[in-house]
Order: C-alpha cells, then sequence, then structure tokens
C-alpha cells in the first residue's frame, strides 16, 4: 500500500510538470549536447518555429538558428560548462524561412541518462523594435539638437541682417515648402525674405495690413507658435489666416494644405515672425513647432542685433561727419581765411615794402601749402584705404605738412629707408602721429618739432619729439583722451608706446613695433 501510494503521487507529479511545461508561454526545448537533436520541446517552442510536436522532436537544434547567428550559438555551447548557464541572444528562422529575435537561456541536467541542455527561449522581436524606434528617435533628436547648435551659432556671428540665411537655417531643421520671413513695420507686416518657387522667391515685398491691436496679439499668441492643419478648413484658426492674406499675401497659400507661424519676440517686444507652409495636410507637428521656436528666438536676437549695429553704424557716420567738419573749420577754412586776407592786402604792401611783401608771400605759399595737405589728410580719411594703399613716409610728410601749416611751427620729418608694413601696424603708426601732432598743437606751444621713422632689423621705431613745455606723465588730465587713445592703438597693433616728458623740458613720444618676416605686407 506504500509504495503503490507513493507511485500514484510520483505520477501525479510528474504529470502536474508536464501540464506546466507544455502551457508554459516561453518556448521550453530539451536537446542532446552531444548529438545536438532536440528530445522534448513544449508547444510554445514548437508555435514558435512554425512546426508540429512531431516535426520538432528529432530536428537538430541548429536548424532553429539563422545562419547569421549559427557561429556563435556554436561556440558558445561548445565553451557551456555544465555547473553554468547558457544565455545568447540569436536571430532564429523558422519552418518556413520567415526570421525572429530570440534569447535562450539554458541550464544542464541529465536525461535519460545522457547530458542534455533544458533551453527556455523567449521571442524579443517586439522589444528589439522598439529599442530600434528608441534608438533612432534619439539619434534624431542628437542630430536636431546639433543642428540647432550650429545654427544659433551661424546667427550670432551675424552682425548685419540677412534674411535669407534665417530662412535657410530654419529649413536645415523643419522642411517647409513656402516661408517667409516677416517684420512688424507700424500696423503691416512686411516681408522681408521668402522661399519656395522662383515666383515666390523673385516676388518684391508683401505687405499684410493689421486692421487692429487685436489682430497682433492674436498672432503673437503669448509667444507660442500656431498650427493649422488645414488652412481651407473652416475652423477659426484657418479662418482667420485667409482673412490676414488676402490680397497680394494670398500667394503665400497658393497650393498649400498646412500653416505654422512662429511668432519674433525679445522681452515682450514684438518684431515679426515666421510662417511656413507645406503642401500636406497636418503636416506640422508639436516637436516641429518646438524647434521652431528655438530658431525663432534667435533670429529675433539677431534681428535686434543686427538693428543695434546699424543704429551705431548710423552714429559712427555721424561722428565722423561731425569730426570732419570740425577740421575742416578748424584748420583748413581758418587757413584759407588767413591767406584770403593776405592776398587782399598784397598788392598795397607791395608797394610800400616789397621785403615785407615777399615775407607775406612766403606765408601765403605757407598756408596754401598746410591747406592743401590738410585737404588731402582729409580726403584720406573719407577713403580708409589710403592708409594702406600710401607709403607710410607719403602720410607722415602729409601730416607733417598740414601742421606746419595750421601751426606755423616748424616740423621736420626724417625717414630711413622705404617702409612695406601690414596694414594694422601702418594705420596704428599713422594715427598715433596724428593724435601726437594734434596734442602738440592744442598744448605744447612748441615751437619745433621733429618726426623720425627708422628700422633696425625686425623693428621700426617712430619718434615725435617737440621743444614744449612738457607735462608731468603721472598727472591725469581731466577731459584729455588723446593719450589713452594712443595707447589703444598702439596696443591693437601689437606695438608698445613710451612717452617722456617733464614740465618745461619738451617731449618725446616713441612708437616701436616688431615687424615679423611672415606677418602680411601691405
Amino acid at each position: 500500500m506504500q509504495q503503490s501510494r507513493i507511485y500514484k503521487e510520483g505520477e501525479e507529479q510528474a504529470g502536474l510538470y508536464k501540464d506546466i511545461f507544455d502551457v508554459a508561454a516561453d518556448g521550453l526545448i530539451v536537446n542532446d549536447l552531444e548529438s545536438g537533436l532536440v528530445v522534448m520541446a513544449n508547444p510554445a517552442a514548437c508555435a514558435m518555429h512554425g512546426y508540429t510536436h512531431a516535426e520538432f522532436i528529432g530536428l537538430a537544434l541548429i536548424a532553429c538558428i539563422h545562419s547569421d547567428s549559427q557561429f556563435v550559438f556554436g561556440e558558445s555551447i561548445q565553451v557551456f560548462q555544465p555547473d553554468g548557464v547558457f544565455d545568447i541572444q540569436t536571430l532564429d528562422v523558422c519552418r518556413d524561412g520567415s526570421t525572429f529575435y530570440a534569447v535562450w537561456r539554458g541550464t544542464a541536467y541529465t536525461y535519460q541518462g545522457r547530458p542534455c541542455l533544458l533551453n527556455v527561449v523567449r521571442d524579443v522581436s517586439k522589444r528589439m523594435q522598439i529599442e530600434q524606434l528608441l534608438g533612432r528617435r534619439v539619434e534624431v533628436r542628437t542630430h536636431e539638437q546639433a543642428t540647432l547648435l550650429e545654427i544659433s551659432h551661424t546667427l550670432a556671428s551675424t552682425l548685419e541682417l540677412q534674411p535669407e540665411l534665417i530662412l535657410d537655417q530654419l529649413r536645415k531643421i523643419i522642411e517647409f515648402t513656402h516661408g517667409g520671413l516677416f517684420a512688424l513695420e507700424g500696423s503691416s507686416l512686411v516681408t522681408l525674405a521668402m522661399r519656395g518657387t522662383q515666383y515666390l522667391e523673385q516676388l518684391g515685398s508683401v505687405h499684410i495690413h493689421l486692421k487692429d491691436s487685436e489682430t497682433l496679439v492674436a498672432l503673437f499668441n503669448k509667444h507660442q507658435p500656431i498650427r493649422i492643419a488645414d488652412v481651407w478648413s473652416d475652423t477659426p484658426p484657418a479662418q482667420f489666416l485667409r482673412s490676414l492674406l488676402s490680397d497680394e499675401a494670398a500667394v503665400l497659400l497658393d497650393g498649400m494644405q498646412s500653416w505654422m507661424w512662429v511668432p519674433l519676440a525679445v522681452k515682450g517686444r514684438i518684431i515679426g515672425g515666421v510662417g511656413v507652409a507645406h503642401e500636406m495636410r497636418n503636416y506640422f507637428t508639436v516637436h516641429h513647432a518646438d524647434l521652431a521656436l528655438s530658431v525663432a528666438n534667435q533670429a529675433a536676437i539677431t534681428m535686434i542685433n543686427a538693428e543695434l549695429y546699424g543704429h551705431a553704424q548710423e552714429l559712427a557716420v555721424l561722428e565722423e561727419r561731425q569730426r570732419l567738419a570740425r577740421n575742416l573749420h578748424d584748420a583748413v577754412n581758418q587757413s584759407l581765411f588767413s591767406a584770403g586776407l593776405i592776398a587782399e592786402v598784397l598788392p598795397r604792401l607791395w608797394d610800400r615794402d616789397q621785403l615785407e611783401a615777399r615775407r607775406s608771400l612766403e606765408d601765403l605759399r605757407r598756408l596754401t601749402r598746410g591747406a592743401m595737405a590738410e585737404m588731402r589728410a582729409l580726403l584720406a580719411e573719407l577713403r580708409p584705404s589710403t592708409l594702406t594703399d600710401s607709403s607710410l613716409n607719403d602720410l607722415l610728410r602729409l601730416l607733417g605738412n598740414a601742421f606746419s601749416g595750421r601751426t606755423n611751427v616748424p616740423l621736420t620729418v626724417s625717414i630711413d629707408g622705404e617702409f612695406s608694413l601690414p596694414a594694422e601696424v601702418q594705420i596704428a603708426f599713422y594715427r598715433v602721429c596724428q593724435e601726437a601732432l594734434s596734442n602738440i598743437a592744442k598744448h605744447a606751444k612748441a615751437t619745433q618739432v621733429e618726426v623720425c621713422l627708422i628700422q633696425v632689423e625686425d623693428v621700426i621705431e617712430m619718434c615725435i619729439q617737440d621743444n614744449g613745455q612738457g607735462f608731468d606723465t603721472q598727472q591725469v588730465f581731466s577731459g584729455h583722451y588723446g593719450l589713452g587713445m594712443m595707447q589703444e592703438r598702439a596696443d591693437g597693433a601689437g606695438a608698445q608706446l613710451s612717452i617722456v616728458s617733464q614740465p618745461g623740458q619738451g617731449t618725446k613720444l616713441t612708437i616701436r613695433c616688431a615687424i615679423s618676416s611672415n606677418k602680411e605686407s601691405i
């Protein structure tokens, strides 16, 4: 009775294990390690590989493995340790030739007195597809981030506004059929650039009149993009867009289905917007909107910077005109006025005292020569290329003649040799000499000035010396910026500037610069 009960319980337990084996969702395969044949398999394993149970039992296990994975699979079984775990991912092949990715995890055990491997096989094709999809998304996002960074650098490095560049950069990250960059001018949006068909790109500026402030508020949309899936639908956003892009602006919707508008604003100031369209319906996604807003924010900053740069240029031009006007009044006009007075009295003076008249003629010659030199210097200021196209020798003599004509102070220019200097060095030497002579004329009360230019090996040196009243170099003079400007000029050209002066003993200014043989010359 005892043995009968034990035998019955054993049969029941074996039947329970068999039931578990058969209903398991994962494939269960027992293979003989010596022959490589399948000994046992559950229905899931058979169905997974497309065989009936009868076909699967006795099948060579390697037949279930795709040729791309057979070598790795076979090598893994060869090095498998009986006390270890067999764990590998393979590409499996079904009876009909289709494939799927599987993970095999096996454990050694003895079956009917022979060494075998109990394998748990799981189809991981869906997981692989999800991982690949996620991997592609990560790759796309990484590429987009790199492109956005590149776009940011490109737009940030642009001082002058290039509207076409903004649209071209946006197109690198969002494909669109038509696109336009708009600036807000008064109560209208005006196209600065358009992309799309050749007709659209060659079309002149398109003006979109904004009826009231509410229209502008709707377009600004709290600084968020607006997406319209179908511009020809009856939805309020589509109707609003069609009413806005009427008349001459209707060309922007020609053949288009979807539309996206991104406002351009900096610190709450609306400066315009970017409108892009596509011929496919419902083309622009939320992700497109996020990308477009990133580019639009950088574009808005670029437009503001370009505006500030333009104002700075206008201010610089105005200041330069004012400076030239002062020079014309202070130097040329006074010289010509004095020359005119001399010329007017010269006939009467000649009749009375010819010796005095000859001295006046010399003054007249000096004044006219100085006025001509001043005019040539002013023309050089108007044509900056003159400062690099002319030789430094001629430029220094020009400054010297202008100084003597303006001040009646003798000035000698001593130049040893001909010089071919890098442009930035030549301009720095010219400007330093110009500022130094201006300071001498205003403050030095000198009766003699000398300008000396020499070159010793690879070092060029210019000295400007006067016999005037001098000054204390340690004293700071309020409102006098000449010395600081000369120092900045020297530093910018990589030159050294030194000033030696004492009250009552004149002033000596020296600027020197090492000229490398491989440096670009003018």
